[in-house]
């Protein structure tokens, strides 16, 4: 896709290293998500890939930027996943604690849904947090999605429940 991201988002670029490695290494924010902290040259490698990554290839998951201008620092992530046969949609994110509480992650994960409406056939989205995870769940509320499952999981060791949330795609 060559269309400009709406902001805060924007592709990820290699001169984000220190700032995806810093807010990725703080164990409070890592807690609830699927990725690990990564060494440096893992960390480069992943954020050329997801700079030139196509967005919503079927089957595959792009990561972009939240930053609160194009030329501005990495705040955070959002990944973004589009199933194989391009129906559903999965959406994470991840936000630095700096970045917190001044609604840029709710504009982030909004622009990156607006883009996925626009620019897929996707009839809706995912999102799957811990239910310890309040931050996420509001977030995921205020976007409309409504809480469809809860399940007891296993995660890093741990035992703790999952709530996953149902987006459907406007009318």
């Amino acid at each position: 896709m060559t269309s400009t991201l709406p902001c805060p988002l924007r592709r990820l670029r290699e001169s984000d290293l220190a700032d995806f490695q810093a807010y990725r290494a703080l164990p409070e924010l890592g807690r609830y998500q699927g990725w690990v902290p990564m060494p440096d040259a893992e960390a480069l490698a992943f954020l050329r890939a997801m700079a030139e990554a196509p967005l919503f290839k079927p089957g595959a998951w792009v990561q972009l930027g939240i930053s609160e201008s194009p030329a501005g620092p990495l705040l955070g992530d959002i990944g973004l996943f589009l199933s194989a046969d391009g129906t559903q949609a999965e959406v994470g994110f991840t936000l630095a604690p700096a970045a917190q509480g001044r609604g840029l992650a709710t504009r982030a994960v909004r622009g990156a849904l607006e883009q996925l409406w626009a620019l897929t056939a996707a009839r809706h989205v995912l999102g799957c947090t811990d239910a310890r995870n309040t931050p996420s769940s509001r977030l995921l509320q205020r976007l409309g999605f409504q809480r469809v499952a809860e399940r007891s999981a296993q995660f890093r060791g741990e035992a703790c429940v999952e709530w996953d949330y149902r987006l459907e795609r406007p009318l």
